[in-house]
């Protein structure tokens, strides 16, 4: 299953529910009000306020000592991945996991650094032992294992604290950093119930992004050490990724950040209300704001079909379906899609 799968159809209905990603959200018209009044500057010379406010708050708030403002989450990974690692050394990571399986070998490609990957545990950890396994011995045959990155939520998984802590301390016992791609980060903390920095401490460095249950239009915030940082910006000028007046789309991170994670709860009850409907018609899997279900003979196009004439908008996948609650789906959206596959599978 491809999760980026898109039905190529347009529409024949008003959308009433898109349960593609939550990276269809669009802003509203508060957070369209803070990008319009935004204090603007030239952020490729450190001159634009509102960018310096958001990566300051971040990193304030997650423990770390900066932060950098990227264009998406890929951007974003990509850096900490070349910030941490040189030429010929090895990162290791999950064999699911967004960094290896969804950002087209970008370490690799242009930072020629390896790739590991592991099997993910049910619970979307690495396994301590695993890892151990796979950091390399010193010498010239191999690769030198140098970062081990995570990810949480993993297909909506919120992996528990310890299993994180026991990771990052297999890894960092040889001698390795560790990453955090925390697309969804504030949705771990709060199907965790813990603090912030209680999971951002775990890690060197923390991948933030504000565009999906954040709901802001673009871009993440990577947090870590302040040399850490002082690379990632550079690199993040080589690949293009400086930009000028660009308070006007930090602006719209620091509204998510002041009034859209209050709201994740509500994702997740959703999500959880639309699993319970679904469980009659085959089988689900369902974790803070996402549901992996497949219908007894699998999703179909002629299913895909139904839905989108019921407003309901699902990925191109067949087989299993991955549906994803978030700040746009609102109750009658909820109501259209449970009514919609009840229809169609009863």
């Amino acid at each position: 299953m491809n999760q980026y799968a898109a039905v190529q159809d347009a529409p024949a209905v008003p959308i009433l529910c898109d349960l593609r990603s939550d990276t269809v959200t669009a802003p509203d018209a508060a957070m369209r009000g803070a990008m319009a009044e935004a204090e603007v500057g030239d952020d490729v010379y450190g001159e634009d306020a509102t960018v310096n406010r958001l990566e300051a708050t971040l990193a304030e708030r997650l423990g770390k000592e900066a932060g950098l403002f990227l264009t998406s989450g890929t951007q974003s990974n990509l850096v900490a991945l070349l910030s941490h690692c040189a030429r010929g050394e090895e990162i290791i990571t999950g064999r699911g996991y967004h960094i290896w399986k969804y950002e087209a070998a970008g370490a690799s490609v242009l930072g020629s650094i390896a790739l590991d990957p592991l099997e993910v545990a049910a619970d979307g950890a690495l396994e301590s032992d695993a890892i151990l396994g796979a950091i390399k011995d010193d010498d010239p045959h191999h690769p030198m294992s140098r970062l081990l990155t995570l990810e949480n939520t993993h297909n909506g998984l919120a992996v528990p604290l310890d299993r994180c802590a026991a990771a990052a301390d297999a890894a960092r016992g040889a001698g390795l950093s560790v990453h955090l791609d925390g697309a969804r980060f504030f949705n771990s903390v709060e199907a965790l119930g813990c603090a912030e920095t209680d999971l951002a401490g775990i890690f060197d460095s923390v991948s933030i992004c504000l565009s999906k249950g954040l709901g802001a239009p673009v871009g993440s915030v990577l947090v870590g050490p302040q040399d850490l940082i002082a690379r990632a910006r550079r690199w993040r000028k080589m690949l293009g990724g400086g930009t000028r007046q660009a308070g006007v789309l930090a602006a719209a991170g620091l509204y998510a950040l002041n009034n859209n994670i209050g709201r994740l709860t509500e994702d997740r009850m959703r999500a959880e209300r639309l699993g319970q409907a679904l469980s009659p018609f085959g089988t689900v899997q369902q974790a803070t704001n996402m549901i992996f279900f497949t219908p007894r003979g699998g999703v179909t196009p002629a299913l895909q079909k139904h839905m989108a004439a019921q407003g309901v908008r699902l990925s191109g996948a067949t087989g299993t379906t991955r549906l994803v609650l978030h700040k746009d789906v609102t109750d009658e959206g909820l109501n259209a899609a449970i009514t919609g596959f009840e229809s169609a599978l009863s």
